[in-house]
């Protein structure tokens, strides 16, 4: 086994070795409102999952550039609302043009020309043609900081408070979500995404 001890990694070759080995990831494709509710911005981010089902939490992480917040996590800490995508070849192309670097009053959603629909629960829209998406509000919010004290990462765990599902993709009677018709897409390392290839089941233990 190759071993590299984390005290003598870069910041480059830490993301590198997460990135590369916590795969594949689900996408969360956020789209948040500034707090004078003039722009709405739409970001992708794989660092995301799910933390709890009493209530349903997820979790998503969103790490700084060069120390500074990036507009998606500012928006959530100022108005406390996001509505979140899953991601599949419909709208793979749409999600990977928001993940360019835009200033804070320019609006993915417009740039892009992004068809949006009016949200239930939260001021900010959801994206139309994503096949499955979740309102939210903030549930906690945790500055992650480095040995220096430093916010390096905002996480934030976010209650749902609406799901929404493509019809084509969900089962009603059993109230699945139909992976193989869903065909999400999961991000892996650098500019390389993956299908889910093949199912199989396991009888879990008693």
């Amino acid at each position: 086994m190759l071993h590299y001890p984390t005290k003598f990694l870069s910041a480059k070759q830490a993301y590198k070795f997460l990135s590369g080995s916590i795969i594949p990831r689900p996408i969360a494709w956020v789209t948040t409102l500034n707090k004078n509710h003039e722009t709405v911005n739409a970001a992708p981010f794989s660092f995301f999952n799910a933390a709890a089902s009493d209530i349903p939490l997820v979790t998503l992480s969103i790490l700084r550039r060069d120390g500074e917040i990036k507009d998606t996590a500012r928006n959530i800490i100022d108005t406390k609302e996001l509505v979140i995508h899953l991601v599949n070849d419909q709208v793979v192309e749409s999600m990977n043009q928001t993940a360019a670097s835009l200033t804070a009053d320019q609006s993915e959603i417009i740039i892009n020309k992004i068809e949006t629909t009016a949200s239930n629960s939260v001021t900010v829209s959801g994206i139309k043609a994503a096949p499955i998406r979740m309102e939210a509000r903030l549930h906690q919010y945790v500055p992650i900081k480095n040995h220096d004290d430093q916010i390096i990462t905002d996480l934030f765990i976010v209650e749902i408070t609406d799901f929404y599902f493509d019809e084509a993709i969900f089962d009603q009677e059993s109230e699945y979500i139909l992976p193989e018709v869903f065909k999400p897409i999961a991000r892996l390392a650098g500019n390389t995404y993956a299908h889910i290839d093949s199912l199989f089941d396991l009888k879990r233990p008693n």
